[in-house]
């Protein structure tokens, strides 16, 4: 081919070449836990009889399962299986409980930790010398990964089994650390330790808090190792580490979805606002038949809270909140998604609701039963309590903000990026 030789020419090929390595230059190489200890020959692994816990999220860069690339190694004896919410190939719903069955790619025993044990017990661990960890989370708290985690160190610690845990990016970022801890008497599998509500770890990073705080079961401490990715850092959100998102779960489809949950699912455990559950844009959308869009989209952008904006939306959900009804309400969209307080948007959004809508109490019109999730995943009742009085945000941000700020201060001992 001809080089070209004209001023133009030459002006053309150099905006290519710079643009070309622009995009070279954008795009990131994480490597996650899997990706590095398949770098090394799964040497930490070597001669040793594992499980592995994890989910179709468990994959390489080439998006590769962690489960077949364990089972085929040479030096690797993989025993068993297990499953967290959704299953170990994806194939169950939010909330099913799944019992032990076999899969039928490897036929391997799995056993399900979302069912009538979320910890492993005795005899699923026999023979074990370790228990693999990978699986992609989200970030947030009430996103029930984390709590498996957890059990199975404690489970480790009990059984004399090491935990290793293959990190992975935290979708949200390292730096964003937002809400209460949970208390005591609100610990429950959407809530099973006392980190935020957005926590601002990576998976192997929690972890090590957990383990070095004695937050597991008699402050007993469980033999832990974390392969570390490389590449990451913590101002990255998920689409910047040029990774590919498998879907955590059926609602959470891609990795900007998994920082809207923290928009709004706390609200969405009422069940008398759709959050776009059941329509085509999960945890984005706020909206109910009795909402004018115009007004709430108004009140809300005169707001001018930080890295959001809003804009009045009209839709039918197809399932869930208002199935098959005509709702009103606004989108959510980030004009700098790093900047924004995310979990707190929707409390902001119920503050505006109140004011156009003062009939309209939304905790009222749902069952106890909504309540008392609505204030397991806050971790605590005292943020209802307290924001019911007068319906406005300022009222609860000590409540959500200062743990917030000191969880973070005293965690970043165990950053490892």
């Amino acid at each position: 081919m001809r080089i070209p030789t004209t001023l133009s020419s030459r002006i053309v090929l150099f905006i290519l070449t710079l643009g070309l390595f622009q995009l070279q230059s954008n795009a990131q190489t994480v490597e996650t836990g899997i990706d590095v200890l398949q770098k090394s020959n799964f040497e930490i692994l070597s001669g040793k009889k594992i499980g592995i816990i994890t989910n179709p999220t468990g994959v390489n860069k080439n998006i590769v399962s962690t489960i077949d690339l364990l089972h085929e190694a040479t030096n690797v004896e993989v025993k068993a299986l297990y499953s967290p919410e959704h299953g170990i190939r994806g194939d169950h719903a939010a909330g099913a409980k799944v019992g032990t069955y076999t899969d039928e790619k490897t036929g391997l025993t799995v056993y399900s930790l979302y069912g009538k044990n979320k910890k492993p017990n005795s005899e699923m661990l026999k023979g074990l010398d370790a228990l693999v960890y990978d699986i992609q989370d989200i970030g947030v708290r009430s996103y029930t990964y984390i709590s498996t985690m957890g059990l199975a160190m404690e489970a480790c610690q009990e059984n004399d089994i090491e935990l290793i845990v293959l990190d992975r990016p935290n979708p949200i970022g390292g730096l964003k650390v937002e809400g209460g801890l949970v208390e005591p008497d609100y610990i429950s599998f959407v809530s099973q330790f006392p980190v935020p509500y957005v926590y601002g770890l990576t998976c192997g990073e929690l972890a090590n808090y957990l383990n070095e705080e004695r937050l597991l079961k008699d402050g007993k401490k469980c033999k832990l190792t974390v392969v570390k990715m490389d590449g990451w850092k913590r101002d990255m959100i998920f689409s910047e580490t040029g990774l590919p998102w498998v879907p955590t779960s059926p609602h959470i489809p891609n990795s900007n979805t998994a920082i809207y949950y923290a928009i709004s699912g706390i609200l969405g455990e009422l069940y008398t606002v759709s959050i776009g559950v059941g329509y085509t844009q999960p945890f984005e959308l706020f909206a109910a038949e009795w909402i004018n869009a115009d007004k709430l989209a108004s009140n809300l952008n005169e707001l001018s809270l930080p890295g959001v904006i809003f804009r009045p939306v009209h839709y039918k959900p197809y399932y869930s909140v208002s199935k098959g009804t005509m709702i009103h309400g606004v989108q959510l969209h980030f004009t700098d998604v790093k900047k924004a307080n995310l979990s707190l948007v929707q409390f902001y959004v119920l503050q505006e609701l109140h004011k156009l809508n003062p009939d309209k109490n939304v905790f009222e019109m749902c069952d106890d039963a909504r309540l008392n999730m609505f204030d397991k995943v806050c971790g605590d009742k005292k943020i209802r309590d307290e924001f019911s009085k007068n319906f406005l945000v300022k009222d609860i941000e000590y409540l959500w903000n200062i743990p917030a700020e000191d969880f973070k201060e005293k965690s970043k001992k165990y950053w490892l990026y």
